[in-house]
């Protein structure tokens, strides 16, 4: 059987899960190394704490696939039932491994082992034929066991760090050596900002179609994302694959790539304003600090970022960036005369080259018919008195996070196109 044939899944196991009480990582990272070993997996699920359903869920997947990857249920508590259950789905009896007990009873302070000894000891029984799967950070190990010809499960605990390092250890090699072919799948990952997903999926059709490279698009809040996926030998034998897909991406949405795989817009800009050895400031509103904290939390951004006025009130507009009470009472805080004077102020005042002001109504209360829940004001002050003015109307059935976020991410795309445009 090929390895495009072999059909992998991930059984998550646990009620915490279930219940969202905690975000299953788990999953996200095993799919990754899967990928990276040239395996598709074709199905995740996860199961609470229930040994009837741990069956039936192990039955169901042993017709269908040729390996299982489970996490959870390893531990020493009752409601830890992993094991006991994939040796019940396969009418399979458990016999305790004497050298696990001994290396457990290693790990363990002697007040811990006479507290726990019997429930600890679960921990030490496996089918008869399984291998183990040593873990170097806790007291609970897997397995690795075909039940059934054709049909292998891999366990592991759900501690991600347990996790993580029992696979590096021990199923990494075996999953190469039984499952891969050698080949393995490499991504590249174009960024999009002030373009919306749709909008892009229309002009790529053609791509959706490929098989080698795929390409798919999906979304953020504010921000669109072309994964370019190639199966080749190595990531260079990948990388030329992909190449001229991504070629013609660039060229069909120059204005609207702003990087790729890791690069977020504040990575960008920071690492284009230090490059151009200038400086930058923020005069916040209505984002009240998340501008600032989009810049400073990227490593680096002492380079070029000096610092922010938060002036959520007018007292504190007039105070801290001089906006005039006269200018306040006749236009309004949220408003481009207002938004202007503060970019130009804080510039000003701060010292810096660019300056980035905003002013607008986040809701869900404080909208108007003439200045609505969503109206935000954008101002970019720059070198040579340049002035650059957005007004944007955020759908007001956006909650207030959104817009705010929203609004951060239109700043520093407007930002970027603006140096993009005087690029030296």
């Amino acid at each position: 059987m090929s390895p495009k044939s072999k059909r992998v899944e991930i059984l998550s196991i646990g009620t915490e899960l279930l219940l969202g009480n905690i975000l299953n990582t788990n999953a996200q990272w095993i799919a990754e190394q899967l990928s990276q070993l040239g395996l598709n997996h074709f199905r995740q699920s996860t199961v609470g704490d229930n040994c009837d359903r741990i069956i039936k869920a192990i039955q169901e997947i042993s017709k269908r696939s040729n390996l299982l990857i489970t996490t959870g249920g390893l531990g020493p508590t009752p409601d830890d039932l992993t094991t006991e259950a994939i040796a019940k789905s396969f009418n399979v009896s458990l016999f305790e491994r004497p050298h696990l007990w001994d290396e457990i009873k290693q790990k363990l302070s002697n007040s811990k082992l006479q507290e726990n000894s019997s429930s600890l000891r679960k921990q030490c029984l496996f089918p008869k034929n399984a291998q183990i799967i040593n873990n170097p950070k806790g007291t609970a190990p897997g397995m690795i066991w075909e039940p059934i010809r054709g049909f292998t499960i891999l366990t592991f605990p759900g501690v991600p760090s347990e996790m993580k390092s029992m696979w590096e250890e021990t199923a990494f090699e075996f999953i190469k050596n039984k499952f891969s072919d050698g080949y393995s799948f490499f991504s590249n990952t174009l960024r999009f900002s002030g373009i919306g997903e749709s909008s892009v999926a229309e002009k790529i059709n053609d791509l959706l179609n490929l098989e080698n490279p795929t390409v798919a698009p999906y979304a953020n809040l504010g921000e669109v994302k072309l994964r370019i996926t190639a199966r080749a030998k190595n990531d260079l034998e990948a990388k030329n694959i992909i190449k001229p897909v991504k070629a013609k991406l660039k060229k069909k949405f120059s204005k609207f790539i702003f990087g790729e795989d890791y690069d977020t817009l504040p990575s960008v800009l920071i690492k284009e304003l230090a490059r151009r050895n200038q400086t930058i400031v923020f005069a916040e509103s209505c984002t009240g600090g998340l501008l600032s904290s989009s810049i400073t939390s990227i490593s680096g951004s002492s380079q070029v970022f000096k610092g922010s006025i938060i002036s959520y009130s007018n007292e504190l507009k007039n105070e801290l960036l001089n906006i005039s009470e006269d200018k306040l009472k006749k236009y309004g805080a949220v408003s481009e005369e207002v938004c202007e004077a503060m970019a130009i102020n804080v510039k000003e005042k701060l010292g810096a080259d660019w300056a980035i002001a905003t002013s607008g109504i986040a809701g869900p209360n404080g909208g108007s018919e003439e200045k609505p829940v969503g109206l935000v004001y954008i101002s970019i002050s720059g070198p040579n008195k340049h002035i650059t003015n957005n007004k944007k109307l955020f759908n007001s059935t956006r909650n207030r996070i959104e817009i705010q976020t929203l609004s951060v991410n239109v700043c520093l795309n407007s930002l970027r196109l603006i140096l993009l445009s005087n690029s030296k």
